[in-house]
């Protein structure tokens, strides 16, 4: 039984969009890896961009100074 967790930025993804890469998981993992569609167990988990972080800040406050840099250009 596979099991896959997905961790995505809470930012503007749709139910449709999430529906479709959880379509798409499983059927790489049936042709891949044989494995049965009807065992298959994806999760999505939507993470709130406070609560992430790289380059040492938050996704918030990266891409506030990424939009800041832009706006100089």
């Amino acid at each position: 039984m596979p099991f896959v967790s997905v961790r995505i930025t809470r930012d503007g993804v749709t139910p449709e969009q999430k529906a479709q890469v959880i379509a798409e998981i499983t059927e790489t993992l049936e042709r891949v890896l044989n494995k049965r569609p009807d065992l298959t167990h994806i999760v999505t988990e939507e993470v709130d961009t406070d609560n992430w972080g790289y380059a040492g800040m938050t996704t918030t406050a990266y891409r506030k100074q990424l939009a800041e840099e832009e706006g100089k250009s």
